[in-house]
This record gives C-alpha cells, structure tokens and sequence, in this order.
C-alpha cells in the first residue's frame, strides 16, 4: 500500500476504477463511497457518577479532533439504575477530510499500537453495506495521554458506506486499507 498517497485522493484515482473493474458497475455514482465514520461510547457506570460522561466527552474529543456529544438514555430501566434522558455516552459523526484524517490516523498509528495485532474481523457487518469495529482500550490513539486516564474504556467505530451488500462494503473498505484478517 502507497502512503504517500493521502486516502482522500487515493480514492477517486485508485478506488472506484478497482470497484468498477471488480463489480462492473455501469455508472461512476454506483461504486461505493465512505459516507461517514461514527465513534459511540457507551458509560455504563455513569448513573453512578456524573463525571464519566465529561472524561469521555473530553476524550472522543481529543480522539477524533472534533466535538463530541452527549447520549442519552431513551427509557427507564429499573435494574440498571437508568431513568429516561439520563447521559450515558458520548458520540462524534465525522465526515469529509475529518473522516479521511482519522482514517489514516486509525490505520497508521492506532492499529499497530494494538497488542498481539493480527488484523480486524470481518464479521462486524450489519447486512447493508456498514462495518462496526469494536476498540476494547481507548489508550491505542496517541492523543490519549495514558498518565491523564483514570480509567479505560472501549469504544465503537462504525464505518458507513454507501454499498447496497457487505462484499462491496468489504472490498470498499479493503482498498482504503483496513486490515482484515484473511
């Protein structure tokens, strides 16, 4: 894979002429393209103490370089202590060149800081063409400052395409060179 090329520009002179060439698609508008990149964070233990929220918050913030929002529950749970409009997480939706930016901050810096890496799963697609990969230590980014964290969490990172079938979605996100396992 050529990192001199950024993945912006990768994609209009390498990616859709491969997916064409692979699919035969008739039209440039029918090869798939990367919609967006949502990062979700759920604090379970946030019912319990506010200020989990406010270090997520802060963290998928510095993560993704854009800011991030509260969630909120959506119904009453009595056993998990969960009454509706309660925080509970934190999400960023990234498009554009901030999507592309944390896309080759993900593939080139936090992927390989993975301990026994030996590439993602290939199962976390949804059946219409969008990947959710799970991130079990937020500390992978090199924006986390580990002296700073008082406790570590994981987070989602769902890739949305716009592939009607998770084998286009699969090579869309293969050329842009996430590296799933064989």
């Amino acid at each position: 894979m050529d990192f001199s090329l950024k993945l912006k520009d990768k994609y209009p002179t390498e990616i859709v002429p491969a997916l064409i060439e692979e699919f035969g698609y008739k039209n440039v508008m029918e090869v798939p393209a990367l919609k967006k990149i949502v990062l979700s964070q759920g604090v379970g233990e946030a019912t319990g103490d506010k200020k989990l929220v406010d270090q997520a918050i802060e963290q998928m913030t510095m993560i993704a370089g854009q800011k991030a929002i509260i969630t909120y529950s959506k119904k009453d749970i009595s056993n998990f202590k969960l009454r509706k409009g309660m925080p509970i997480g934190a999400k960023v939706t990234l498009r554009g060149a901030q999507m592309y930016e944390f896309l080759e901050r993900l593939l080139w810096s936090s992927l390989p800081r993975i301990r026994d890496f030996n590439g993602i799963k290939n199962t976390g697609f949804d059946g219409r063409g969008n990947y959710t990969l799970g991130i079990t230590e937020q500390i992978i980014f090199p924006e986390i400052d580990i002296d700073k964290v008082s406790r570590i969490t994981g987070m989602d990172i769902t890739f949305v395409t716009s592939a009607d079938t998770d084998k286009e979605a699969l090579s869309l996100l293969t050329k842009f060179g996430i590296p799933f396992k064989k």
